[in-house]
């Protein structure tokens, strides 16, 4: 077992590891070994971010969506979901509320929604800018058209969220639909990057078929591509999906691989995932106290969170809603983190 704390070692002076390495690592059940690489990644988080935790504002403004992807409760097959729109109205609100809360980052999220046309969402995102100049505005709508993103970032959004899901082809193609490609996420991906955006990607831990391979080949990807953030959690089957009756992945394979990424890119804007949460009663304190440093709750109106149900039992009130903020600000001085009212920027 000394072998993995000399892979710890390595990988956090050289960012990287080779794919059979990683695999290693990746399937280490080493309880000393994984409490190394925990505190080894909490330093590496405090030498760049300190003990402070950004906030981001979560409006999720519909769970209207084209893509039927297999392992997602708002697939378009999916008649059971109680579908909802919010209105740009009812969206500039809970970023008000975001605001006097002392939220300065407000995240748009939501299914690929065809109401949505750059038409509809350019003018929210215009308003967003003008009437909140200080904050920073993330979007995480799907894949769309370089022309929509370009157009997206000239209306002032800065951040765009996207996950990858799986940097494996043949993998992607058991998760999704024909018509959504691994090409085309990672062309979203590269040209999100080239027009300027803090760009996110990530993908889920323990999803069907998941191998420690291609979990290896995630994690090559984020340290080739470099990106700002990088959302990862456990896959959750929901009900009424084909993925129903799958296992679920685990909050210690989640945990494990927050710390590996921390090593892998040190400065990268890392969220202990609503998922995590939901999965485990403490997720969110293990996930900050094993590198992330980023917390989303959740602005939407208590009855959209209800009905954007992408797994299981998602959490939707506690910590996990905005209006808690002060039990979050408690929890995590709890465990020596402090929640700071900052956008929150990746540090160069």
């Amino acid at each position: 077992m000394n072998n993995i704390f000399t892979l710890i070692d390595k990988l956090k002076a050289e960012r990287t590891l080779p794919k059979e390495e990683y695999i290693r690592l990746i399937t280490c059940t080493d309880p000393d070994a994984l409490e190394y690489l925990r505190q080894t990644a909490d330093t590496v988080r405090k030498s760049v971010y300190g003990n402070t935790v950004y906030i981001r504002g979560l409006v999720e403004f519909t769970n209207y969506c084209k893509n039927d992807c297999l392992y997602c409760g708002i697939r378009r097959s999916n008649t059971a979901a109680l579908r909802f729109r919010l209105t740009e109205e009812q969206i500039l609100d809970c970023a008000e509320e975001g605001y006097r809360l002392g939220f300065r980052t407000i995240v748009l999220q939501g299914g690929e929604d065809p109401h949505f046309t750059d038409a509809r969402l350019i003018p929210i995102v215009q308003t967003l800018r003008n009437r909140f100049p200080d904050c920073a505005i993330t979007l995480s709508v799907g894949e769309r058209s370089r022309k929509s993103y370009e157009a997206l970032f000239a209306a002032g959004a800065n951040r765009f969220l996207l996950r990858h899901e799986t940097a494996n082809a043949c993998h992607y193609a058991k998760l999704h639909p024909e018509e959504l490609t691994l090409a085309n996420r990672m062309r979203c991906l590269r040209d999100l990057r080239d027009i300027g955006y803090q760009v996110g990607c990530g993908f889920m831990v323990g999803s069907p078929w998941q191998t420690a391979e291609h979990i290896a080949e995630d994690l090559l990807f984020l340290g080739e591509f470099k990106p700002h953030m990088v959302g990862i959690g456990p896959f959750i089957p929901h009900r009424d999906t084909p993925f129903r009756d799958m296992a679920a992945g685990t909050a210690e394979d989640t945990i494990k691989l927050l710390s590996t990424i921390r090593l892998i890119l040190p400065n990268v804007l890392l969220p202990a995932t609503t998922a995590l949460g939901t999965i485990s009663p403490n997720g969110r304190e293990r996930g900050i106290l094993a590198g992330a440093n980023v917390i989303m709750p959740n602005l939407s109106p208590s009855d959209a969170r209800e009905k954007y149900m992408l797994y299981n039992n998602k959490l939707s009130s506690g910590d996990e809603a905005a209006e808690n903020l002060a039990h979050l600000k408690q929890s995590m001085a709890a465990i020596g983190y402090e929640i700071v009212t900052d956008r929150g920027d990746y540090k160069e």
